[in-house]
Order: C-alpha cells, then structure tokens, then sequence
C-alpha cells in the first residue's frame, strides 16, 4: 500500500478517542497514512501528544497552549513550554493563536500577549507553528506580518485575499474537511486557488469530519475525502489534478515544513 496521508493536524489525545484510541491509532497506516502531527492544546495535552509520539513512529508532536486554553494556563507556562518544545518529536509550536468567537475565552488582548510569546518560543527553538484563527483574521495577519514566523494556518477560515497574503509570507494554508460541507463556498474557494506548493491537507481530529461522515468522529483516513473534494475543484477550475496526486504533493509539503523525513 502506498502510504500517501500525511494529517498535518490531529488530536488523537482528545477524549473522543478514549475508548479505542490505539485500535484507532494502529489501524492507520492500513489505510495509507504515513504521517502525523498530533497538536497539543495545553501543557497537559501536549505531554499527552509527545506520549504518543513516542510510542508510535509515524506520530509526531506539536506543543502549544490554544486561545481557549490560555485562561486555565499556569504563571510558569512560558518554562514549561520550553521543556516540551526540546523534545526531539515535538516538531512544531501549536496550536496557537487567536479565538474571539466564545465570550469566555480570555480576553483579547492576553491572548494576543500569549500568542507572540509562543511566536517568540517558534524562533527560539527555530520551529514552525501551527495557528487557530477564528474571528480573528486582522489581529492574526498583523502578528504573522510583524513575526514572519514559517507554519501554516489551520483549519483556513478567510478569504482567498487573505490566503494569499499568508502564502506571500511563505506559510502554508491547512485545509480539511470544511471542504466537503454543503455551503463551504470561501472554503472551496481557497482550495482552488492555493498554490500546490502552499496547501497542506488535515483532519483536525476527532472533529470537522468530512461529508459523508459529518457529525461523526474523524479520523486521519478521512483525509481521503477531502483530497477528492478539493481535486474536484481543482479540476472543473481548469487545473487537473487527482487525489492521489494531492496527497502525494501536500505529503512532502508537510515533510518539508514540519522536518519530518518520510518513509513509504
């Protein structure tokens, strides 16, 4: 089997998989995955994350405290984070960023505080991030602009405008099954307009499953399904392309960023 998913963004620590989470785990490289990055969301659960890299070869790790997570987050975080982020498996800082959709998040401007700290941990430990941008695009572009940090803005919630100017940064646009959803229509626009070389495709699981698993737990080999999706559309917009052929190109996109040599 060729092993063409890379899930360049999953929570295999989440409590959804609790049950059966190294059935689940252990059955993905059946279904084509060589690789993935399991991000952290706090300290907690970025130790659980450099745990399973651990224990799997093809796992690797992401540490970081998300904006829903920086009011609950210790005095000391900042020399926490910097003993995880020397880890040899921890291979970006996320996921962080900025969150003004919930009204109990802290308040904006400690999560922008948090937010360039953990920018400045990405250039200390020379290290990618992996950013959450929700509601937030102005005050997200103007800390990328002035931090030119490399990573990828996940799960892509703006416009095409705005992917472009993250690509201009030479950051990677993170899309996963939003894609699929019946009025993704600025989803579907970014997907058709990315550069290849720009796109890296994830699942965010447990959550954002795809169509025709929408509301369901995801999984890394859901990837599939977006591939398809956005190939689609690539495709009817004049630039042919197959799913097997987007895996195989966002598989070294993520490679590439995240330092990750791949293996068939």
């Amino acid at each position: 089997m060729q092993h063409l998913i890379f899930d360049s963004h999953a929570h295999y620590d989440d409590e959804a998989f609790a049950p059966d989470r190294h059935a689940v785990i252990q059955a993905l490289r059946q279904q084509g995955v060589c690789n993935v990055m399991n991000v952290g969301a706090n300290l907690d659960r970025s130790r659980e994350s450099i745990a399973l890299a651990a224990q799997y070869p093809f796992i690797y790790a992401a540490a970081g405290i998300h904006p829903c997570d920086v009011k609950d987050a210790p005095a000391d975080y900042r020399e926490q984070l910097k003993q995880l982020l020397s880890q040899p498996k921890v291979k970006a800082v996320g996921e962080i960023g900025l969150d003004y959709h919930y009204p109990d998040n802290a308040p904006r401007q400690v999560q922008m505080e948090f937010f360039q700290t953990q920018l400045q941990l990405a250039k200390q430990y020379d290290l990618p991030v992996i950013i959450h941008d929700r509601e937030a695009h102005g005050d997200t572009m103007d800390l990328l602009q002035a931090y030119k940090p490399k990573g990828v803005v996940h799960c892509f919630s703006g416009s095409v405008e705005m992917a472009r100017e993250v690509v201009k940064l030479g950051m990677y646009i993170g899309l996963g099954g939003a894609v699929t959803f019946k009025n993704a229509k600025t989803p579907v626009a970014v997907a058709a307009s990315v550069p290849l070389e720009a796109l890296l495709l994830e699942t965010d699981a447990p959550y954002m499953a795809p169509v025709p698993f929408r509301g369901k737990r995801c999984d890394s080999s859901m990837i599939l399904y977006t591939a398809e999706k956005i190939a689609e559309e690539r495709s009817r917009q004049g630039s042919p392309i197959t799913a097997q052929e987007l895996l195989r190109i966002t598989r070294q996109n993520a490679s590439r960023l995240f330092n990750i040599p791949l293996e068939d």
